[in-house]
């Protein structure tokens, strides 16, 4: 994979800051203007490059590597490492989801099997709303979100990999904060268990990962979501069945 040109990324600084141009008068942009862009770009890039290392960490640790030698591949000590990343993860309940989530993550974990991914990411999570009819697909549907064109736009995401461990599969960061940005969701609303509508809306929430984008292409954004969840939904099934 080619890491991101520097022409590249400039270039995106340049088009994405419209505000560098709003003064026709002047010659010249307003390079504070592209320089508060391109900050903010790298702060993103910071991010990603901390995620992308974070999910690593979090599958040594899965799969029995101590910290000693994760920190000697990271450059640290034993004791810097745990510091930075012994984070405990949110552990789930059965009890804690509705029946229609569980499903749908039986779904998630048997399409990263089959396309032999040692991971679940966002691509993953979508996947699996999208296979059965429930809270998220009749979301979508009151969007007008054709459900069977994002299934294969989806599906057309997945990556076929090479894992041998395919019962021991971690959840990469972004998966994991979309699940707890979910469950906060389903405690504002007063909600005991956490539904297919929360996680669809906290893949949006977290703004970045594949299901986002893919997401945003049809048009799905937060303010429609909660537009969408603020009237209701339908509760008849039989449209999105129709779709899919």
């Amino acid at each position: 994979m080619a890491l991101p040109d520097l022409d590249a990324l400039i270039a995106e600084v340049d088009r994405s800051c419209g505000d560098a141009y709003q003064n026709t008068e002047q010659e010249q942009p307003d390079w504070l203007a592209l320089l508060k862009t391109g900050v903010e770009t790298a702060e993103r890039l910071r991010g990603l490059a901390d995620d992308l290392v974070e999910d690593y960490v979090e599958h040594c640790r899965l799969h029995g590597y101590s910290w000693s030698e994760i920190g000697t591949v990271l450059g640290v000590s034993r004791q810097a490492v745990q510091q930075r990343y012994l984070v405990p993860h949110r552990r789930y309940e059965a009890e804690e989801l509705q029946e229609e989530l569980r499903t749908a993550m039986a779904h998630m974990k048997e399409v990263a099997i089959r396309h032999r991914n040692n991971f679940i990411g966002t691509e993953h999570l979508l996947w699996g709303l999208l296979s059965e009819d429930n809270s998220a697909t009749r979301l979508l549907a009151a969007l007008d979100a054709p459900v069977a064109e994002l299934r294969r736009r989806i599906d057309g995401r997945l990556s076929l990999g090479a894992s041998q461990a395919a019962e021991r599969i971690a959840w990469t960061p972004y998966s994991r904060k979309a699940l707890a940005t979910a469950q906060e969701l389903a405690a504002e609303e007063g909600e005991s268990q956490i539904g297919c509508d929360h996680l669809l809306t906290g893949l949006i929430t977290i703004g970045r990962g594949v299901a986002c984008d893919v997401l945003t292409e049809f048009s799905v954004d937060l303010t429609a979501l909660r537009k969408a969840r603020e009237g209701g939904q339908p509760e008849s099934s039989a449209t999105t069945l129709e779709q899919t």
